[in-house]
């Protein structure tokens, strides 16, 4: 990837760049959640609007979900330099490096974000107040309340698909108890003599007197 990633310098700015206003908000956080972004081509042109809700989550795993489908729709649209504007403080600073993830549900959202964003040849992320925000932030508030209105937690708009998102690692699969056994026997001398049978090594044993 050429240049720097996050590059400050405004020397080339508007040369091939689009532009992408992304939002995303919870209302109860964790709460019915949704995303809403716009993205302009170097022309100031509308090329996508996207947005989706996602259920029951966080802003912050909204802000990172519409992050995630901006970057998805742009290296599937053959877009080399990606400006994000996010009202997201958090986010803007954590992809920059400024700050830590420290929560285990976002970081595989930002690791996936900053995978992708790496597949571009220059990537930009600049933090704006809501009001600099106010498309995206009402595509992410009418993707709440459709998806509240139709019960789902899975619509999609037609420009974008679900952003795929690494999971957090495969299940492992919880060990089966063996089932419980009642043999009969007796004690002597401290140690237990079974009447019938034997016990498998390191089995447990309960003593029940009778």
């Amino acid at each position: 990837m050429s240049g720097r990633l996050f590059a400050d310098s405004q020397a080339d700015e508007g040369a091939g760049w689009f532009t992408a206003h992304c939002d995303g908000g919870s209302r109860g956080n964790p709460g019915p959640a949704g995303y809403g972004a716009v993205i302009e081509d170097p022309g100031g042109q509308v090329a996508a609007r996207l947005s989706k809700y996602l259920g029951k989550q966080t802003n912050n795993y909204a802000e990172y979900a519409g992050l995630l489908a901006v970057l998805e729709w742009a290296l599937g649209n053959g877009v080399k330099r990606l400006r994000v504007v996010s009202d997201s403080e958090l986010m803007v600073n954590q992809m920059k490096g400024r700050y830590k993830v420290a929560s285990a549900g976002l970081r595989p959202l930002w690791e996936e974000a900053k995978k992708r964003a790496a597949k571009l040849d220059r990537f930009e992320m600049r933090h704006t107040l809501r009001g600099g925000n106010k498309e995206a932030d009402k595509l992410a508030n009418q993707a709440m309340d459709e998806g509240r209105e139709q019960g789902s937690g899975n619509r999609d708009q037609k420009e974008n698909r679900v952003p795929q998102v690494p999971p957090l690692g495969p299940e492992k699969a919880q060990p089966s108890k063996a089932p419980r056994q009642v043999l009969e026997g007796y004690v002597k001398d401290g140690v237990v003599h079974l009447l019938d049978g034997e016990l498998p090594e390191g089995a447990f044993v309960k003593v029940t007197r009778k």
